[in-house]
């Protein structure tokens, strides 16, 4: 496998107009366009037809992350707003046991206005239930851009979860220059999303329907589930010249073993078609996870994909030898999830194991998000980018959709 350490990012940029940019969904979920690249041939579509471009033995990998409330401001005696932005969890604590907790939790988190805030303890006062509820945070350690925050609150009744459904504001991306909206409560999670965790959106998702599931499975389409909570690096742009020099995000995956067993058969019978990059990024390292037991590298507890470790690799194991020595792991361990830790970077050079096309919307340029387009189309994406910006496509998050059928 080709090594992309040197790649330039300069060569995966574009030119992308500021209100190509959506800041706001479409009406309905599946109002918005959808533009199929199928052997190289681009056509223009609507979404709702999603189900007559697919392959008719297609099966539709979700992942059924839920995005929570994670941004907090606590308001100083000063009159200074203080932004606190929950990335994850500190290192050794899983999102669901954070979650769980009902009295102190500590976060890595980004701080806004960090300046104005020096030693002392804010407090942000809320109602639960008709109850007061005082939250605080302390600022434990500094890391630069980040840092580690102590959480306490004087209720136990409460979880952590509950605090930030309270307390917390819903993190819409950066780039949309706004504040989140009831509307957005509703419209930045998927209808699938399930398991809370997420500080944005598997946003390739927005666009479907309970109906139009319903209507895909009726059609003789599957659909698996798989979890991977995303972390605000989704929207970190390469800054370095050199993709070696750049540091890929890590993010937590769970996927249960019904699933990946389904998964292996599907693999075997069907084709598999992801519903975003997050899910991609799930399925490939579900393969290296298997490629790690193959080769007995790995010694127990959570799962660790580093980011240039395909392509690292020495051997060529298939999907089913690698799926199937993961699950054989699990089933020996009596686990009902595997789980850990995701570092992959998918760029041009990367050789897919499991994947056999792409459900995304149109991506920020230098982004790793769309090398990982590129990857799987070739330099086919200025085709498709040049395609979408000439035919009033809408861009992001809250934008249209793609179908890429290499």
């Amino acid at each position: 496998m080709n090594h992309p350490g040197e790649l330039n990012i300069a060569d995966f940029t574009y030119d992308l107009p500021n209100d190509r940019i959506a800041s706001e969904p479409a009406a309905a979920r599946a109002d918005s366009k959808l533009l199929v690249y199928k052997n190289g041939i681009i056509q223009d579509k609507y979404f709702t037809e999603i189900g007559n471009q697919l392959p008719s033995d297609a099966t539709l990998i979700f992942n059924n992350t839920k995005v929570v409330k994670a941004r907090l401001f606590f308001l100083k005696e000063s009159g200074a707003s203080i932004e606190v932005f929950c990335l994850e969890p500190q290192k050794g604590i899983t999102v669901e046991q954070s979650f769980s907790q009902r009295h102190t939790v500590n976060w890595i988190c980004m701080i806004g206005n960090s300046k104005k805030w020096k030693e002392e303890i804010l407090n942000f006062k809320m109602f639960i239930e008709e109850i007061e509820v005082v939250l605080a945070a302390k600022r434990l350690e500094n890391y630069g851009q980040e840092s580690l925050i102590e959480f306490s609150w004087n209720n136990s009744d409460f979880s952590f979860s509950e605090i930030l459904e309270i307390a917390g504001e819903l993190p819409l991306p950066p780039y949309m220059n706004r504040e989140a909206t009831a509307d957005d409560r509703d419209r930045y999670n998927t209808v699938y999303a399930v398991h809370e965790g997420s500080v944005a959106a598997p946003t390739a998702g927005l666009h479907f329907t309970n109906t139009l599931i319903a209507e895909l499975k009726s059609n003789g389409n599957k659909t698996l589930d798989v979890l991977l909570h995303v972390g605000a690096g989704t929207f970190k742009p390469v800054k370095s010249e050199k993709m070696q020099e750049h540091v890929m995000h890590a993010e937590r995956i769970k996927v249960s073993v019904i699933n990946l067993e389904q998964l292996l058969i599907q693999k075997i019978k069907s084709k598999i078609i992801p519903v975003g990059t997050t899910s991609t990024r799930t399925l490939e390292s579900l393969y290296w996870m298997g490629v790690q037991v193959l080769e007995n590298r790995f010694s127990g507890g959570d799962f660790c994909i580093v980011q240039w470790e395909s392509y690292e690799a020495k051997n060529n194991y298939s999907a089913k030898e690698a799926l199937t020595a993961l699950i054989n792991y699990a089933n020996t361990n009596e686990l009902d999830f595997v789980e850990g830790f995701t570092q992959i970077i998918i760029a041009p050079g990367y050789q897919f194991k499991i994947i056999d096309g792409l459900i995304t919307n149109f991506h920020q340029p230098q982004s790793t998000l769309l090398l990982l387009v590129s990857a799987l189309i070739g330099d086919d994406w200025k085709k498709v980018y040049k395609h979408a910006l000439e035919n009033n496509y809408r861009f992001l998050s809250y934008g249209d959709s793609s179908l890429l059928l290499p």
